[in-house]
């Protein structure tokens, strides 16, 4: 579309000096100052212990958030799905995302049901016409297939994939295993599989190591042959050989977590647990084992086939390595559109207790020696279950649940139930050690969600905000503004921790080719990873779990747009204990803040306390790929530090200011392990 230029129309012109002019009153905050009391009362005695695993986080297969993504598999379709399966049984043709090297005069592709798998019977099926010479010669490089990944892999310089594959063929086998760029004009890696006429006449798995020359962001692996004849090729998988802790997770997204100090992992979802229907509700048992025995399943809420190499084994090991508590989702015989009747429930119920079972079960059990021959001996700390996701107004739920809580807490007395009801359902017939709640909204109702919890009973139950997020049009893909709000929300969570066991913002993960929720708070592509403002957001409250709470006051006229907390904790790294007072400033006036602070046994630090501050020009300011760090924590020395200081907090921020308690005196090391750094 062409654009008209001339001269600017004088109306407009002044139009948009107005606008302007707004937007710097609006965003920047170039307003009167505000001038407010806060007033601390850091004595232990009147301190709380904030629960220990106060806040965590939340993964659910969406959004491409584990195939393709932290599972750090680099095939797409790879065993249910490279196994064949992404078609299921009734469209076994379907070789998708496999393209063909060659046309149909040198080459035919398809599948059969010939695999050595049982609960994965597709394989694909390579009839090569052309020969390495003569007549028929097939092109230059040959013919096959290859496979793109999701959306390009990223094959980087020097680094070793590991490759496995099963192969079958009654002819002779030289067949070519490359690395490429995404056009196959640049090779990277390449190995040679050969064989004698009858060696791969039966099924038989070839593992090998391919390390890539350069680096190419955008690549795909690729099976090539000159030779004329018949291969069959199942589970075809192409790993790093770098992953997190070894055990399978893309580092730099693993990482991620890592940085947040998750106290717990809950998993696997969501509505992604239930599925629109029960044949594709996720079923822990078949995501267990070798993978190439795990038949996967249609993600079919979120529109995309999972092979389960990201299964339940692999949560309670991705749990065990981020030093989080795993919360276990059950499907509790619900889907999206169906439901099990509470009288023919029996099996799901079963099902859930040989679960716990092969996560926490002795070895000699019959669940635990299957987690035992994975190569995990030692039981996974699983102590929570959440019953169901959001089901309480369905039929039979009620019902449904009693059933559930009696066989599990009969086995697993200190396991602890999450009930899809609230509070006000929960009862000694319908008992729950914790609730589940979720929280959806515009950034301005989030923020007067800080009172949420304040008239609570303060008996009974817990909470656990399993899931929260900023939506709407404020929200976008992770702005600024649902950051904040969202802070003050959690402030609010620190100070009715009473009653408040437990939080995490959902959803953790987007890949940027799938963006089937937003916002997120982590988004990747192949070969790039960028934290939203609420995942810089979280950094502020990573250290409070099992932190002591303590009393505070704020005095302010007319303006009701600051939250604020205080908590002693101590870092892990050097034993230095901080007094750490955050506040949120969720309006456009700069703040002139007094803090005052009475009780401490010892004194604030001359030197050592770092003020750290989360803001942006505008509110709507995001992160992007871009722009990674557009909106990130800017940590800086306070020069003030003590029981009596004036500092101003900037409009639109989130703020802490973290104290230097006399502990230690000769240790100063929280501005050089600051927010940005940890990435």
């Amino acid at each position: 579309m062409g654009v008209r230029r001339g001269r600017l129309d004088s109306s407009l012109f002044h139009m948009l000096v107005l606008v302007c002019a707004l937007s710097q009153v609006l965003f920047v905050g170039l307003v009167t100052g505000q001038t407010a009391q806060l007033s601390v009362d850091a004595s232990s005695q009147n301190g709380r212990t904030i629960p220990d695993k106060m806040f965590g986080i939340f993964f659910e297969e969406l959004n491409h958030a584990g195939a393709g993504g932290l599972w750090a598999e680099l095939v797409s379709n790879r065993v249910q799905v490279t196994g064949f399966e992404a078609g299921g049984i009734n469209t076994p043709s379907n070789i998708d995302p496999w393209l063909i090297i060659g046309d149909e005069s040198n080459i035919i592709v398809e599948t059969d049901r010939s695999s050595c798998f049982a609960s994965n019977p597709i394989a694909l099926r390579m009839e090569v016409l052309c020969g390495a010479t003569g007549t028929n010669a097939c092109p230059s490089g040959g013919v096959g297939i290859y496979n793109p990944g999701y959306w390009g892999m990223n094959i980087e310089k020097t680094k070793v994939y590991k490759v496995s594959m099963y192969i079958r063929s009654s002819d002779s086998v030289d067949l070519a295993v490359s690395l490429t760029s995404s056009d196959g004009l640049q090779n990277l890696a390449t190995h040679t599989i050969t064989a004698e006429k009858g060696d791969f006449a039966g099924w038989t798995k070839v593992e090998f190591d391919l390390q890539s020359s350069e680096r190419n962001t955008n690549s795909r692996l690729q099976l090539t042959t000159t030779k004329n004849g018949i291969i069959w090729f199942d589970q075809v998988s192409v790993m790093p050989s770098d992953t997190y802790m070894g055990h399978g997770f893309r580092k730099d997204l693993a990482t991620m977590l890592a940085n947040l100090k998750p106290r717990f992992l809950k998993f696997p979802g969501g509505n992604y647990v239930m599925g629109n229907y029960l044949l594709n509700a996720f079923r822990w048992s078949e995501t267990i084992g070798p993978w190439e025995e795990r038949p996967g399943h249609f993600n079919d809420v979120w529109n995309y086939w999972t092979d389960d190499g990201l299964g339940f084994f692999e949560f309670l090991q991705l749990a065990e390595d981020l030093d989080a508590c795993p919360v276990w989702v059950i499907n509790d015989g619900a889907s999206l559109n169906e439901q099990i009747p509470s009288a023919t429930i029996a099996a799901f119920v079963k099902d859930v207790v040989d679960g716990i079972e092969f996560a926490r079960g002795d070895p000699k059990t019959t669940w635990g020696s299957v987690r035992a021959a994975m190569g995990h001996p030692e039981p996974f700390p699983l102590y929570y279950i959440s019953v169901g996701n959001q089901e309480c107004s369905k039929p039979y739920y009620k019902e449904k649940y009693v059933k559930f809580y009696s066989a599990i807490k009969a086995s697993y007395p200190d396991i602890k139930i999450i009930s899809s009801c609230d509070i006000s359902s929960i009862s000694a017939v319908n008992p729950a050690d914790l609730y589940d709640v979720h929280v959806y909204t515009s950034s301005g109702d989030m923020f007067s969600k800080t009172r949420m919890f304040d008239s609570t009973p303060r008996s009974g139950p817990k909470a656990f905000v399993s899931e929260y997020a900023v939506t709407g049009n404020d929200a976008g893909r992770g702005t600024l503004v649902a950051a904040l709000a969202e802070a003050a929300f959690l402030i609010g969570l620190e100070r009715n921790s009473d009653v408040v066991e437990m939080a995490s913002c959902a959803p953790l993960f987007v890949n940027d080719n799938d963006r089937g929720f937003s916002p997120d708070a982590i988004v990747f592509n192949s070969w790039q990873h960028y934290g939203c403002p609420n995942y810089w957001m979280l950094h502020f409250f990573k250290d409070s779990s099992g932190a002591t709470l303590h009393p505070l006051t704020i005095q302010v006229s007319n303006y009701d747009q600051l939250a604020a907390s205080a908590l002693t904790w101590q870092n892990s790294n050097d034993g230095n204990t901080y007094l750490k007072i955050k506040v949120v400033n969720f309006g456009n006036k700069a703040v002139n803040l007094n803090i005052a602070v009475a009780g401490l046994e010892n004194g604030i630090q001359e030197f050592g306390s770092i003020k750290t501050v989360l803001t942006s020009g505008w509110l709507r300011d995001e992160n992007s790929f871009q722009q990674p760090d557009k909106v990130v924590p800017a940590a800086s020395p306070i020069t003030n530090a003590g029981e009596q200081m004036g500092v101003i907090v900037d409009p639109y921020s989130l703020t802490s200011f973290d104290l230097l308690l006399d502990t230690n005196t000769d240790k100063y090391p929280l501005l050089e392990s600051s927010f940005h750094s940890s990435m």
